[in-house]
């Protein structure tokens, strides 16, 4: 019974040790996701994870095969099917180099960094102004993250953020 009884109480503390460093939400991005669609053999993932009190949002960008040259990504504030404003830039480039402090897009690998209530662009016809209305979008599964690039200027792969992980 003891043994039982321990059972129950580690079960019911896995969410919380799970979530000590704050949300994590991914979004899994392809071409088909865009909006209109792009053919391209590209992929790509995201990380977030959401500071627990809410200040600041970690995240780690992976993309590799993109037909065109990368030019900047981004998370905007859309739900599914519909395109959003900028919200946070994660990279940019020469071409397109994004608010300062904004660094440099590879053109195929990993972007990581953490983002704050200063790299935010507010969108007031999406009434996002501040960072806590960006974490309760990336919660809510209303934003998605896209790597443009010079032959998908609008973007070559696109993914919806959302889902605890």
């Amino acid at each position: 019974m003891k043994r039982l009884v321990l059972i129950a109480a580690l079960c019911a503390a896995l969410p919380v040790l799970a979530d000590r460093e704050g949300n994590v939400l991914k979004a899994r991005l392809l071409g088909n996701n865009e909006v209109p669609a792009v053919s391209t053999a590209a992929h790509g993932d995201l990380e977030v994870r959401i500071a627990r009190d809410g200040t600041s949002i970690a995240y780690e960008l992976n993309f590799s095969g993109l037909q065109g040259q990368v030019r900047q990504a981004h998370i905007h504030v859309a739900q599914r099917n519909v395109n959003g404003a900028i919200v946070l830039w994660l990279c940019g480039s020469a071409t397109n180099p994004g608010p300062a402090g904004t660094q440099a897009c590879p053109q195929t690998g990993r972007v990581v960094g953490t983002l704050t209530q200063a790299d935010l662009q507010p969108s007031t016809t999406q009434q996002v102004t501040t960072l806590a209305d960006v974490v309760e979008a990336l919660q809510d599964g209303v934003a998605y993250v896209n790597v443009h690039t010079d032959l998908s200027p609008g973007g070559e792969i696109r993914g919806q953020i959302g889902g605890r992980h």
